[in-house]
């Protein structure tokens, strides 16, 4: 590509590709595709992008098709690789001139020289990481910033490189630069000090741009850059430093306003302090160790004290707390229960803990958490006024300890009250015995110190065991406390609710479990929303209890059910929603049956709130759920539910749906569930089998899920299902079988084994050309037992059930080995004797067992000639299904079942589904289940000796093993 007149047809086409108008843009866009490839490309787009006078957008283009080009074509390996003369050629380009005006294309062109020092530097870049320290040097403020942004990204690519060798020039280059990086990070930082006074902003802005810079650069080299960094005096002498440079940025906060560039760019310098200090410990715990003191003296300080007074801000507040509570917990601080075994580094670092946190500093710490930290503050109370759903979804943030000040405090609590508990279990109890009997409702300070307590003795409940008779605090304290119902009281009906769901599963006695559900019932009526929402969840770990008593719970189901059912309907915000849905899930799930008079208000509710929620899956996944446990409590009469329950299963479990991403797992649970508590097929159930080819050709981790509703609903009507899905099934298996692992084999062959025990006439037909294959794996002695067994167990099925099938499958073999059909059926029958030990289902092996004897009588010699196998496996299978019965001494097969036979469910077992009970009627007509094995024997050996005379049989037992023919004759004792 000729650069000059090229650069001109570029121009003009990334000009069109910046366009508004599609008609331009897209073929613009086509153009530059096939120019990727194309020698010369690359060097046109640098010459472009660093042309200062073209147009920002189309300069903004070239550095993003540059970068990308990077990713696709810069290693030597890549189909269309640049030449390495180009590269080179690019290289120099790159570092040219760091001169960009514009923030945007700087920060881009910065990344893409990143990305090929990853590739290329140093080896075949060694002049990258010189030119960039020079050029950070010069005095003009754009090239300088530009260079040390450059200098960054740079730093931190390399530093993110994982490989050995990788790792090794990486801590070559940190110990070359990293006392030029502290001299330059010292140089910036002391030019801010110095200016923050001046008043001149933006020259206190440019030199903490810098600062900020040239600091990032060295959290990357401290972290990254050394295998032993407590022996390079340079790097803990900036690390001892950072506590001195943190207070002096902490105090130049005063002096900056709260609303400018500037203080941004302050705090997140000191920020950046604090990730240092954690990323440094997370990395190196005993390279820490000098550190531990010195960051546990300035945390608390600043967090516990009053040195922290006017300077310190929320996210500051956060890293300190994470960093003490890092250096609490660090696994490589605790010794062994034996000293002795614990090294040295482990004891001197737990040695300097144990010093700092004596009985009046945790005491203090403990005290503040509580006192300061925990209370509700104005802006919280206010939201709760203003935004109540909005209140509850902040109070349960989930996994956001890192980052936000309440969830941290509390996390900080838990691990300093865990780890030093003996101590504290005192303060805290003496901060409860301080707070008996109920709080004056005028005195709202009272009110939420006593909230704050009861927040920590929730928080510390494990802990607090041994220590607190919560049964009669509950029946004392807390009880008559949910009983104030004046509105300036609701925090603490909201905490003493929430407290007693922290203790239900560690202390709370069973038999005052109703006057809980008394007191959920008036709270769940609450006029305060927060109250109603807490009182949900609590009521949701009481059910989820492993204690939960169903008897207890049913004379408030309906009431609580009802009021629930109105908490769903009254809360607006989708996370609400979900949580209140959660909570009615569970208790569905814990009654079971028990529900089916309460569930018509939520039954017409559901179908609203599914069109309602559209625009949110993680909604439309709790209502699924919801629908799980619904038709799971409704049994049979979850039918009535079809009109609204089958689309919702079509919409999610169709991939050519988008929502089906979030909602395929939950949907094909739901499938399943109806599938199985369905009392018969319906027109609309059978025809969202149509989803199913595509989602076996999705191959993924709920296939065995699908593999459930396929045999789901062959139980449910075999008939109807295999003459309308049979031959489509049965091509997806055959697909599947091709590329599936050995599991999903044994899957999708006990998917056919079942068709063929439950439709022997119709199984056998349809899944005619899996059966050949099923075939050749016994004959050729399929090498994995897993699959053999199932191999057997199919054809098990059609030697016994399907005589005629089995003939003329058998024909079909003959032909394809070019055998005869004897020969072929000998071969069968001698591998399935040797195998059988493949075998461990009992079930399976009573099959093999009738299935070989079914073969007789037979004057067939080569039958006649395998007898003694058969005969083995008969009495094998004997002695896995006869029982003695101890009164009158006489075997019986274990595996026979009766319609007189009912099985006695157990108050904790869930009834049966109609499923279940299909499967029940199923096996009253299967062979295994309803032929004894010692009397189908018995029938088959006299017809045998019918068939052959007395002295041919003779004959044909004497080819038997003596010891098999004594044990055959104890079995048929009394024939």
């Amino acid at each position: 590509m000729d650069l000059n007149s090229a650069s001109t047809i570029v121009l003009r086409v990334l000009t069109q590709a910046t366009s508004q108008d599609t008609a331009v843009l897209k073929p613009a866009e086509e153009q530059l595709k096939q120019w990727e490839t194309q020698p010369g490309f690359y060097s046109v787009l640098l010459n472009i992008f660093t042309n200062h006078a073209l147009d920002i957008n189309v300069r903004w283009l070239a550095v993003l098709y540059f970068k990308n080009g990077i990713d696709r074509y810069w290693r030597r390996v890549a189909p269309h690789a640049l030449s390495e003369e180009e590269k080179s050629t690019l290289r120099a380009g790159l570092i040219t001139n760091f001169n960009e005006p514009i923030n945007q294309i700087a920060t881009q062109i910065a990344v893409l020289i990143a990305k090929v020092a990853r590739l290329d530097c140093p080896r075949q870049w060694p002049e990258l990481i010189p030119t960039l320290i020079e050029s950070v040097k010069v005095q003009d403020d754009l090239r300088q910033h530009r260079a040390l942004l450059t200098f960054y990204h740079v730093t931190k690519t390399l530093a993110s490189k994982r490989l050995a060798a990788d790792r090794k020039l990486f801590y070559d280059l940190a110990s070359g630069i990293y006392n030029f990086a502290c001299s330059l990070w010292n140089h910036h930082t002391d030019t801010f000090l110095q200016q923050v006074s001046s008043g001149n902003e933006a020259a206190v802005q440019s030199s903490l741009e810098r600062t900020l810079l040239s600091l990032k650069v060295l959290r990357k080299l401290t972290v990254n850059g050394f295998v032993e960094p407590h022996k390079n005096m340079e790097v803990m002498g900036f690390l001892l430093g950072i506590f001195e440079r943190l207070k002096q940025f902490l105090d130049c906060s005063r002096s900056i306003g709260t609303d400018n560039i500037c203080r941004d760019r302050l705090e997140k310098t000191i920020i950046l302090f604090t990730k240092v200090l954690l990323d440094f410990l997370d990395q190196h715990p005993f390279s820490f160790t000098p550190l531990i003191q010195r960051s546990l003296e300035f945390s608390v300080s600043y967090v516990f004290t009053e040195v922290g007074d006017g300077v310190t801000f929320e996210r500051f507040i956060v890293q300190c707390m994470n960093l003490i509570k890092m250096i609490v917990k660090n696994y490589a601080y605790k010794p062994s229960k034996n000293f002795e075994d614990s090294s040295p580094e482990t004891l001197e670092a737990h040695k300097i803990k144990m010093a700092f946190f004596t009985y009046p500093t945790l005491t203090e710490i403990c005290r503040r958490l509580v006192s300061h930290y925990f209370l509700l503050t104005e802006e919280e109370l206010t939201m709760w006024e203003e935004d109540p759903e909005g209140f509850t979804v902040e109070e349960t943030g989930g996994d956001s300890w890192k980052y936000s000040l309440r969830p941290c405090t509390e996390v900080l609590f838990i691990d300093i009250f865990h780890e030093y508990n003996q101590t504290l279990t005192p303060v805290l109890l003496e901060m409860m015995q301080t707070l008996q009997g109920p709080t004056n409702v005028e005195d709202m300070n009272a009110l939420l110190i006593k909230d704050a307590v009861y927040n920590a003795v929730g928080l510390a409940a494990y802990e607090l065991f041994d220590s607190v008779d919560f049964d009669q605090w509950f029946k004392n304290q807390l009880l008559p406390e949910l009983q104030v119902i004046h509105n300036r009281y609701k925090p603490l009906r909201r905490r003493v609710i929430w407290l007693i769901g922290q203790w239900i599963s560690v202390k709370f006695k069973s038999d005052l479990r109703p006057m809980l559900y008394e007191a959920i019932c008036n709270l769940l009526q609450d006029q305060d929303l927060v109250v109603r929402i807490e009182t949900a969840t609590t009521l949701k770990l009481t059910v989820d209890d492993f204690e939960f008593r169903t008897d207890q719970f049913l004379p408030y189901l309906e009431t609580m059910f009802t009021l629930l059912f109105q908490l769903l309907q009254q809360v607006t915000e989708c996370d609400t929603k979900m949580h209140v849905l959660h909570v009615l899930s569970c208790v569905i799930e814990r009654v079971n049956i028990q529900i089916r008079p309460y569930v018509g208000c939520l039954v017409q509710y559901l179908p609203l709130l599914w069109k309602q929620s559209e625009e949110h899956n993680m909604l439309r996944c709790a209502i699924l759920t919801t629908l799980i446990h619904l038709v799971q409590g409704l049994g049979a009469d979850s039918k009535n539910l079809y009109p609204f329950l089958l689309p919702v299963i079509q919409l999610s479990t169709d991939v050519s749906q988008p929502p089906h991403v979030y909602l395929l797992e939950d949907g094909l649970e739901l499938w399943l569930v109806t599938l199985e508590n369905s009392p018969c097929i319906t027109p609309e159930l059978l025809r969202i089998f149509q989803n199913m080819s595509a989602l076996l050709e999705l191959s993924s981790e709920n296939l065995r899920t699908c593999f459930k509703i396929i045999n789901g609903y062959i139980i449910l009507s075999s008939t109807e299902f295999l003459q309308t899905y049979a031959i489509g099934l049965c091509q997806s298996f055959c697909e599947l079988l091709k590329e599936i692992t050995t599991e999903g084999q044994v899957q999708v062959l006990k998917v056919v084994e079942n068709a063929l025990k439950v439709n022997p006439v119709l199984g056998p037909q349809m899944f005619q050309p899996i059966l050949p294959c099923v075939f050749r794996g016994i004959i050729e002695g399929e090498r994995y037992p897993v699959v053999m067994s199932t191999y057997l167990g199919v054809m098990g099925r059609v030697l016994l059930q399907n005589t005629s099938f089995f003939s003329s499958l058998l024909n079909e073999m003959a032909h394809k080995f070019n055998q005869k059909m004897d020969q072929l059926l000998g071969n069968m029958i001698e591998m399935w004797v040797d195998r059988m030990d493949n075998i461990t289902q009992p079930e399976r092996r009573k099959l093999s067992a009738l299935a070989l004897l079914s073969l007789l009588p037979s004057d067939n010699s080569v039958i006649q000639d395998k007898f003694c196998g058969i005969i083995n496996i008969s009495v094998e299978g004997l002695h896995d299904v006869m029982t003695e019965d101890p009164e009158t001494g006489t075997y019986k097969d274990c595996m026979l079942m009766s319609h007189l036979e009912e099985p006695k469910a157990t108050e904790d077992e869930e009834p049966p589904t109609e499923q279940d009970k299909r499967e029940k009627m199923l096996a009253l007509k299967d062979p295994v289940h309803t032929v004894s094995l010692q009397q189908f024997i018995y029938e088959k050996l006299k017809a045998q000796q019918e068939l052959l005379g007395e002295q041919g049989f003779q004959s044909l037992m004497e080819t038997v093993d003596t010891e098999i023919v004594t044990e055959l004759q104890e079995f048929l004792q009394g024939f």
